[in-house]
């Protein structure tokens, strides 16, 4: 069999360039100060509780809004969609990220009541053992309903946490 020869070709010699300019070195962006997802909102308070379906979980979250209203003196603010908080505070993390959030406040979500007391817990072991069922994390407090728990407890646990938080401001 014959072979065909390949053709090969030459390869350009490179033309000689002046050699690239860099471009100037860009500063970095400035970073924006991260802020909360939520925010306090002009939304009612009592809207918010009053379009609750579920009669039971409403009508705990009116005794809510009586309750915390009482125990910090405070009108409810909504914050984000579905959070109702009572005061604020500033806070500035070790990071250097600050912002605002309420001191006391509730959330009814599907599994629980969830009421949060900014000051946290360990303090208050002798109150908690006294309240009634419930489950507690960090600064939150869950119950499934409120008659599950005592509610003059309750009002002294957000009482005692509102003040705490209104001293660290």
């Amino acid at each position: 069999m014959a072979t065909t020869p390949r053709k090969t070709t030459a390869k350009k010699a490179a033309s000689p360039k002046a050699p690239a300019k860099k471009a100037p070195a860009k500063k970095p962006a400035a970073k924006k100060a991260a802020t909360n997802k939520t925010q306090a909102t002009t939304a009612s308070a009592a809207a918010f509780v009053g379009a609750i379906a579920d009669a039971g979980l409403r009508a705990d979250c009116e005794a809510l809004l009586r309750l915390m209203r009482k125990a910090t003196a405070q009108e409810p603010v909504m914050w984000g969609p579905a959070m109702v908080g009572f005061g604020r505070y500033s806070y500035t993390y070790d990071s250097g990220r600050s912002g605002e959030w309420f001191a006391v406040g509730f959330s009814p979500r599907k599994a629980n009541l969830t009421l949060y007391l900014m000051a946290g817990f360990d303090q208050h072991k002798a109150l908690l053992g006294r309240l009634g069922k419930h489950t507690v994390s960090k600064s939150c407090l869950y119950v499934k309903r409120l008659a599950d728990v005592d509610l003059a407890v309750l009002e002294q646990l957000v009482s005692a946490s509102y003040k705490a938080m209104a001293k660290a401001k």
